[in-house]
């Protein structure tokens, strides 16, 4: 008996015969369906490990079955074969839960490289908190909950993924986890800060070279892409990348290939690209620094990670969270955290968001003089709000009454104000420009001298 269950869905005998036979020495059991009406008949007979549907079929299209399995059948990964290949279409495939595109003609070898990955999606946990990683996204908020909810979603297709946030919330987490929860969970899982490379060497970093291809190549280098391979390549603010290196990295995409810097042939890939960025990549293609082709192909999926300061309920979760974990790395006594402190730490606006509690407590746990955190162990950045006083939307908090009377600096105190209110304004609407402009009156022209001039990026 074979080992598990495929449900081939195609109108032509002679693609399912072919599709059958490579399945089969592949320990599959295949179940076949020339139409809607059948898929439909056969769906809840059995529990189908996998599915191959047909974009094309007499009564109707993959995409129905796509969005069917996908409510219904949500642990079955289905792939889409497609002689009607556009990129509209496999966008739409894949937002609808496709695991992946393939095109006819069909290849044997990607048609077997395609099913063991999606074999490999009923190995994956389906909850978050199974992963091993104590760190990961600690939170029961709604906002939380969402976030975890796409998460287990996108991991299950092989779309690419463009996760935006502000610095600090974590954006490398969510990667992670969708790689861990994915096909690709044993493979390697490659991030890369695109910023923090120089331009001289990204295209050696990312596609390797020759020994001899420049001065200092003294020997062959395999880039981030060959590094990855099978697994997940994460781009890290992938809008600091320049233009020249975003067409290199759009044809390595298209393509599935690279060719490493000094080689005269291209070497193919299999790789899931993920990316992220704390800038809005949209407003970038508009002003013409991100490549629009590029921005559709990381930006099939996006993700959005929520602020800290848009989800206070889990900063108590969180506090004892790091409060344990650096109690028990340096070997100090069970620390707790005084009332008058907690308070503080709830009434905060951490602009550095869970990365800047993180580090406020892994001082207070180092400075702090009994086995209790209090209130002057904290080292808070931003003025704390007392009770009763106005809160932003974006975390942000007035001083107390006094200090915002008396100033020596009239001008930089009108600014100071200014600031506050384009932050907020461009918080609250994602960073769209346009958008914070109507809602603070203004019009874009003005709201783009004021950020230069403020120097909000």
């Amino acid at each position: 008996m074979k080992k598990y269950s495929v449900l081939v869905i195609d109108d032509e005998p002679d693609i399912r015969q072919l599709i059958c036979m490579t399945l089969s020495r592949m320990d599959m059991e295949c179940y076949q369906a020339g139409n809607v009406s059948e898929a439909l008949r056969l769906l809840p007979e059995r529990a189908y490990h996998f599915c191959l549907t047909d974009m094309k079929l007499p009564d109707g299209n993959g995409m129905e079955i796509i969005q069917l399995c996908h409510a219904r059948y949500p642990d079955m990964p289905v792939a889409m074969i497609t002689a009607y290949g556009s990129m509209d279409m496999a966008v739409n495939a894949l937002k609808a839960g496709a695991f992946d595109v393939v095109a006819k003609p069909l290849d044997i070898s990607r048609l077997r490289e395609l099913s063991q990955q999606a074999l490999k999606l009923t190995k994956v946990p389906l909850h978050l908190e199974s992963l091993p990683s104590s760190d990961a996204l600690l939170g029961r908020s709604a906002s939380m909950m969402e976030l975890k909810e796409k998460i287990q979603k996108v991991a299950r297709t092989q779309a690419p993924v463009f996760i935006f946030g502000e610095s600090g919330t974590g954006k490398e987490l969510v990667a992670r986890l969708i790689h861990h929860q994915s096909s690709r969970a044993e493979e390697p899982f490659i991030a890369v800060n695109c910023g923090a490379i120089p331009k001289d060497l990204m295209e050696s970093e990312f596609f390797g070279h020759k020994k001899g291809a420049f001065t200092g190549a003294g020997s062959d280098k395999d880039g981030f892409f060959k590094a990855a391979e099978g697994g997940t390549l994460f781009l890290d603010e992938v809008a600091e990348l320049p233009l020249d290196m975003q067409a290199k990295l759009l044809r390595a995409i298209q393509e599935k290939a690279i060719r490493a810097v000094g080689s005269e042939h291209e070497e193919n890939i299999n790789i899931r690209i993920l990316s992220a960025s704390h800038k809005n990549l949209e407003e970038m293609v508009e002003a013409e620094t991100f490549r629009q082709d590029l921005f559709f192909r990381l930006n099939v999926i996006q993700i959005d990670v929520p602020r800290l300061s848009q989800r206070p309920d889990d900063i108590p979760t969180l506090v004892k969270h790091f409060v344990r974990k650096y109690s028990e790395e340096w070997g100090m006594p069970a620390t707790s955290v005084s009332d008058s402190a907690m308070k503080a730490l709830l009434g905060y606006g951490y602009p550095g968001n869970v990365r800047e509690l993180e580090n406020i407590l892994q001082r207070a746990v180092t400075m702090a003089e009994s086995d209790q955190i209090e209130l002057a162990d904290l080292d808070l950045k931003q003025a704390i709000n007392q009770p009763g006083d106005d809160q932003t939307d974006s975390g942000a908090l007035y001083p107390p009454e006094d200090e915002r009377i008396e100033t020596n600096n009239l001008e930089g105190y009108l600014e100071n104000i200014e600031r506050r209110a384009i932050t907020q304004a461009l918080d609250a609407t994602r960073w769209n420009k346009t958008a914070a402009a109507e809602k603070l009156g203004i019009s874009f022209r003005a709201l783009r001298y004021r950020c230069k001039k403020l120097d909000i990026e």
